[in-house]
């Protein structure tokens, strides 16, 4: 059957947001036993309030009943919230916050019964298994200022624990060497958040009276120098990412000549990790003492590869992820992460080297890769055709001619074929949150959610974006609510001219610092963007400063150009609510009631300012809900709601 020409926007999809909801979970951590090697991933599902269970991947099975949530509450985006060697499992529950223990098919308290301590990032000693080194956050007096980070061992035999480095404001990626006599952690200092300076540090460790000693900062420099992802390759190497050079590259420090140097032969323009938002984060993984699985991204689109920590040699592995995370070895010639592709969801994979590199082409063409667990059973029901193929496009800064980087996907239904007389398609324009992240690569459910219905998405990973380098990303230094909504309006012009969407129907999203960027641009711009949607964004820099938790209680900071008392003048100016006479554009505002990161009273306050004029507003709150929407109920309402705002705006039939 031929396709059928429809107005762009209007055409129907089986991409339901039930579909899409009750069929979807995410792989929230994954970790390997480095014993028996087993598999074990948190899977997030929304069907279940989006609780995290933890799974045996093999097996298929929840290893604990469903009044359980191995979630961190650390930094409040936590991670890295359950550890396990030789089948035994210690996982922290995001209700209690206490620390368990499943041992045996039995499950028992192993930390002390407080309520204000929050644990993360575990690590088990690889010889004394009852000793897990934690991040701990301890909210026992809950002012940002007055909370307390630390970085102990739980002795979970006595239910006590010991503080081995404290003094910093943060600590995270606590890691014991194989033989458990070495221990090493990154820390750092307020204002800085941890991709702008931060310090690895490596000490002697006593199991006997689990004490630390001859601590040492080996890398990393405060408001200068980032390090990140740091692990053990083997008792003599610890391996870890630095920025030092522009981008996260890999470097390598020597226990007996107590020096670090590069791996590789040069500086290499790829970014090797992501900003630690999530304790835990693992981008690359050993797989024997001098080899090392990597998964860089090189302007926004990641690789997989082989690297050599003696001599920095890189081979490709052919593959077909276009974004890669929570890597984990397996054995000597194997690993699982986290993948997604253009046309498949994310899904837990498990890649098997062979043992030869093709001679041809020097790299490896013949990887296996397994799928361990989908993470939607909705895209086996779904024809690949309705999955559009980003398009990584650098646009152009006016006037500097610096590159601005996006994520084009057109509209996509094998059903329909374009628009009627000349049309162009209506755009989405998403601005991801952080603001230090980005969007990357690969099928996301929301953006095919619009595409499969006519509309052109694009993803705007402005300056300040991650992903490409740390020049880029520090664009955005003293320049939040400037700079990226300068190139999101760059980016809707360029697009526009360039014929890949209607620039006179463009919807502006986004969630978070994201939602910011969406107001800050309908207040600075009013003309434009047709329509908006701010999911629990910010809309008043003062109140952020003074109600916020404690990690990103000085991001401000660096972002705005200095604190409140220094430039009240700035962030008056930047802040939505105080000019929201100046918004046109209809405006949907999404809010969750127990977001402790942009409390309610933010949305609320701009939603006065624009009822009072009589201005276009829809304000949506969801009980329950924090810092974005973890039950299917409010995710299926949600984009709902946002579609049938746009089409009324629109006039979408």
């Amino acid at each position: 059957m031929a396709p059928t020409t429809a107005p762009y926007g209007t055409w129907k999809s089986p991409i339901l947001a039930d579909l899409i909801t009750q069929k979807t979970i995410s792989v929230a951590e994954v970790h390997v036993d480095p014993v028996t090697n087993d598999i074990y991933h948190g899977e997030s599902r929304p069907s279940e309030g989006g609780r995290i269970a933890i799974v045996n991947t093999k097996a298929g099975q929840d290893v604990f009943g469903p009044d359980w949530n191995a979630r961190s509450g650390v930094h409040e985006y936590g991670g890295s919230a359950f550890a396990v060697r030789d089948g035994v499992i210690y996982f922290t529950d995001f209700k209690t916050k206490r620390l368990y223990v499943i041992k045996s098919n039995n499950l028992e308290a192993v930390s002390p019964d407080n309520e204000n301590h929050r644990f993360g990032d575990l690590n088990i000693h690889p010889s004394d298994s009852h000793l897990v080194l934690s991040t701990l956050e301890d909210h026992t007096k809950p002012a940002p200022e007055d909370v307390v980070n630390t970085l102990v061992i739980i002795n979970t035999q006595t239910q006590s624990l010991t503080a081995i480095a404290q003094g910093a404001d943060f600590y995270s990626t606590g890691r014991f060497s194989p033989d458990g006599t070495k221990v090493s952690w990154i820390q750092w200092h307020h204002p800085d958040m941890p991709w702008e300076g931060s310090e690895l540090v490596v000490a002697d460790f006593d199991a006997s009276s689990v004490s630390v000693s001859n601590p040492s900062v080996i890398a990393g420099k405060p408001g200068d120098e980032s390090i990140n992802e740091a692990f053990w390759a083997s008792n003599k190497t610890l391996v870890y990412l630095s920025d030092k050079s522009g981008f996260y590259n890999p470097w390598k420090y020597d226990v007996g000549s107590r020096s670090s140097s590069p791996i590789l032969p040069k500086p290499a323009e790829k970014d090797y990790a992501e900003p630690a938002w999530l304790l835990g984060a693992s981008r690359w993984t050993a797989l024997d003492e001098n080899t090392l699985l990597v998964s860089p991204t090189t302007n926004g689109d990641a690789s997989l590869g082989l690297l050599r920590i003696d001599s920095g040699e890189f081979t490709e592995i052919k593959s077909p992820y276009v974004n890669l995370g929570a890597v984990h070895g397996v054995t000597s010639s194997s690993a699982v992460f986290v993948g997604v592709t253009d046309d498949t969801p994310a899904a837990l994979i498990k890649v098997t080297l062979p043992n030869t590199v093709s001679p041809a082409s020097g790299s490896i063409d013949n990887a296996v890769f397994e799928t361990l667990k989908e993470t939607s059973s909705a895209a086996s029901t779904i024809s690949r055709g309705l999955f559009p193929k980003h398009q990584s496009i650098a646009l152009e800064i006016p006037g500097s001619g610096a590159p601005l980087h996006v994520m084009y996907f057109p509209p996509t239904n094998p059903d329909y074929a374009g628009g009627k007389d000349g049309e162009l398609p209506p755009c989405v324009m998403n601005i991801h949150g952080g603001p230090t992240s980005r969007v990357a690569p690969g099928l996301s459910w929301t953006a095919t959610y619009f595409t499969s219905r006519g509309w052109a998405w694009v993803d705007v990973n402005y300056g300040g974006s991650s992903g490409y380098g740390r020049d880029y990303r520090e664009r955005l230094r003293g320049n939040w609510g400037v700079v990226d909504v300068n190139d999101s309006v760059t980016a809707a012009q360029q697009l526009s001219a360039r014929g890949l969407i209607d620039g006179k129907r463009v919807a502006i999203r986004g969630g978070s610092a994201g939602g910011y960027t969406v107001l800050a641009a309908v207040v600075t711009h009013p003309l434009a963007f047709t329509v908006a949607t701010s999911s629990y964004g910010i809309s008043d820099l003062a109140l952020l400063a003074s109600d916020t938790h404690k990690f990103e209680s000085r991001y401000l900071e660096k972002l705005i150009g200095g604190t409140l008392q220094e430039v009240p003048e700035v962030y008056r100016e930047r802040s939505p609510v105080f000019h929201a006479n100046k918004i046109r554009a209809p405006l949907l505002i999404l809010q969750g009631s127990i977001d402790a990161v942009v409390p309610p009273g933010q949305a609320e306050a701009i939603v006065k300012q624009i009822k009072e004029r009589d201005g276009k507003v829809e304000y949506v709150l969801f009980e329950g809900e924090g810092h974005g929407w973890r039950k299917a109920e409010n995710i299926k309402r949600a984009l709902e709601t946002e579609e049938r705002w746009y089409a009324e705006v629109l006039r979408l039939s």
